[in-house]
């Protein structure tokens, strides 16, 4: 039986990879049409992206890269580096 998740609810989940690396947590999803396209993923204190990206805020992950949703999300090793796109950073007088 396929289950169905507003995407609102989606928002704060844990991202983990299939090999079990704690990845990051969803900041927002992009949406054409009617369909997910991407979820942007923040880099928080002690995930996999914080050690990969250095500053960067976080990343763009293809749904496609997506294998599950629930309790948390799992994404596909693949989606690292080469499958994220990093998010740009906030213009230095936005952050004082």
């Amino acid at each position: 039986m396929l289950k169905m998740k507003k995407v609102t609810h989606t928002y704060d989940l844990r991202v983990f990879t299939d090999g079990g690396d704690y990845f990051g947590d969803v900041e927002d999803s992009i949406i054409y049409g009617n369909k997910v396209q991407g979820w942007k993923i923040k880099a928080t204190k002690n995930s996999f992206l914080t050690k990969v990206l250095g500053n960067a805020k976080g990343v763009i992950v293809p749904h496609q890269m997506v294998k599950a949703v629930g309790d948390v999300i799992i994404i596909s090793k693949s989606a690292v580096p080469s499958g994220a796109v990093p998010l740009p950073e906030e213009d230095k007088e936005e952050r004082e």
